[in-house]
């Protein structure tokens, strides 16, 4: 008899072997080869000397904790720093179920030794540090929301958001309908690394909850560009070698994220973008143009900006953000003026009259955003003109007497300078003079001209004239042609040439406000004097103004080098 109890448990711990090995091959990993095992045989770097047991440190079958699974370990009753963010419309409260569990050792605050079930407990006080890979802390603000309610409503709410009814097998929530550690980590199973519960190549997890528009056809989905020629090390927890393969997790940690509200990887959201747009990852260097002496000032802020704000009443920034949506954004250069570029896919404008853009059609409504609206004084003019105006939607409106052609094309048909990629039909970009100084570099990132010029535009009075002062007007104005009496303006080459006057001492390259010509001041030809350098005529006592004639007819009431004009006419 005793021999067939000794054979019967033989029999039994064979099968239930047996058993477990089949549920250890079903799911691809045993937790004894993973860093779960804590045990003097696991193969991380945190274990416990002497011990064999490898479940214990988790359940016991005896004597368990009231909470499921055979729970082995104490609730210590933490209370939760939890994810916050303007854009979270879940209700996020304190951690419940297996997200309790988890941190019961991954909070650090209670040994990894210390069990429910005293008589089971492992030898030894071992804590989980914040030295750790592991290490969670009771900080939850920079770590992916968990514990709430993932459901129809909430994906309403959201937008962007899978059904919970599409999600895989994989993604398990809880029988509350919760979103939990236990959905995208697995604590028995690391085949495809940090436990996870399926495969992440491409954040392939991520996209399976996280529908965002326009990402698949984006420069980052498709990106091969290497990780590897990176000196950051911001990597470190993902196995990818490419911005493809990285996906969100190039921008974004799940985890001990930088900047905490949407878990960027840094917390100045400027570096999410330079950490790569160095040079290191992405074949030209941005970070390079924001340090010159003029650029759109990146590195001012940090934490101002949000993708909630509006931008007629926020606190005056500009972010990476403002201008290029990192979801959508795309290469190519087929765009034609006033349409907008490939890399600013996806991102929000203004139209002239402050409304708010949702997807932007055209260019300028990007700019408009900062630029333009009353009392705008983001763009303080460098030149003292007699109508002053720093509303860009005001000076560049198809009303004004005189504009360049930004939103439509320009009203005067007769401009014999233009080169001869330009007609007096063409369009054109803000970004056409406002932009990099580099040819390698595009976009208004930095110049060394100001105010964030493409090309050199002196304004300084006697200024020698020459094809590198004036360099930004003959980018699209031959300069053969507005240097020859009988091709163009016959004074132009005089004030030019033989006084040193600067092209922006009579023109605004901008644009005149209908709301400020007069009859005194026609506001045509896009005059309107530098008050530095004209000044009131001292014999008729007004000025300095212009008055539109006719064509190629006008008159000047100033006093511009000590002469005089009282309504000098040509």
């Amino acid at each position: 008899m005793k021999f067939l109890l000794n054979h019967l448990s033989v029999v039994c711990m064979a099968v239930l072997i047996g058993a477990v090995s089949l549920v250890l091959a079903d799911v691809g990993s045993s937790v004894l080869t993973s860093k779960h095992n804590l045990s003097s045989s696991g193969p991380g770097p945190i274990k416990v000397a002497g011990e064999t047991e490898v479940c214990k440190f988790c359940h016991t079958p005896h004597a368990s904790n009231p909470i499921a699974p055979l729970w082995n370990r104490e609730d210590p009753g933490t209370y939760y720093q939890t994810y916050k963010s303007s854009t979270l419309v879940a209700s996020v409260g304190q951690p419940t179920g297996s997200s309790r569990l988890c941190l019961s050792c991954h909070d650090g605050t209670i040994a990894l030794t210390q069990t429910y079930n005293p008589r089971n407990s492992p030898s030894g006080s071992i804590y989980i540090s914040s030295q750790d890979r592991g290490y969670i802390g009771t900080d939850l603000s920079d770590d992916h929301p968990i514990s709430f309610v993932y459901n129809s409503s909430l994906v309403a709410k959201k937008g962007q958001l899978a059904s919970p009814n599409s999600l895989p097998k994989e993604l398990v929530l809880d029988h509350e309908g919760r979103l939990q550690c236990t959905t995208c980590h697995d604590p028995h199973n690391n085949q495809y690394g940090m436990f996870l519960t399926m495969n992440n190549a491409e954040s392939l997890m991520c996209r399976t909850c996280h529908i965002m528009d326009g990402w698949a056809a984006s420069t980052h989905a498709k990106s091969s560009a290497g990780l590897s020629g990176s000196a950051h090390g911001q990597w470190d927890n993902i196995r990818a070698s490419t911005v493809r393969q990285a996906a969100c997790e190039a921008c974004h940690r799940p985890h001990t994220a930088g900047g905490r509200e949407r878990l960027l990887r840094y917390e100045a959201e400027e570096d999410n973008c330079l950490s790569c747009h160095d040079g290191s990852v992405a074949d030209k260097n941005i970070a390079s143009q924001m340090t010159r002496l003029s650029a759109h000032p990146v590195t001012f802020a940090t934490g101002v900006h949000d993708p909630t704000e509006d931008y007629r009443s926020m606190s005056k920034h500009v972010e990476c953000v403002d201008c290029h949506n990192p979801h959508q954004t795309r290469s190519g250069s087929t765009a034609v003026a006033p349409f907008i570029k490939a890399s600013m896919t996806g991102i929000s404008g203004s139209s002239g009259s402050g409304g708010y853009i949702p997807e932007a059609s055209y260019e300028f409504q990007v700019c408009y955003k900062c630029h333009a609206g009353a009392g705008s004084t983001v763009r303080n003019p460098l030149v003292d003109r007699v109508f002053i105006n720093t509303d860009v939607a005001d000076e560049f409106s198809p009303n004004n007497p005189s504009f360049h052609p930004i939103e439509v094309r320009g009203k005067n048909s007769d401009v014999p300078s233009l080169s001869q990629d330009f007609r007096t039909t063409s369009i054109i970009y803000c970004t056409d003079c406002h932009g990099s100084d580099s040819s390698q570099v595009l976009g208004p990132h930095g110049s060394m001209y100001r105010p964030l010029l493409v090309r050199q535009y002196a304004i300084g009075d006697n200024t020698p004239e020459s094809p590198a002062a004036y360099a930004l007007c003959y980018g699209c104005h031959d300069r053969s042609v507005i240097l020859n009496k009988r091709r163009s303006f016959k004074e132009h080459q005089r004030h030019l040439v033989d006084e040193d006057v600067p092209c922006s001492a009579c023109h605004d390259p901008h644009g005149i406000s209908a709301s400020q010509a007069s009859g005194a001041n026609s506001g045509t030809h896009l005059i309107n004097f530098d008050r530095r350098i004209a000044t009131a005529s001292t014999a008729a006592g007004t000025g300095p103004s212009f008055v539109d004639r006719g064509r190629r007819r006008g008159s000047c009431t100033l006093l511009c080098h000590d002469r005089d004009h009282d309504d000098e006419r040509y």
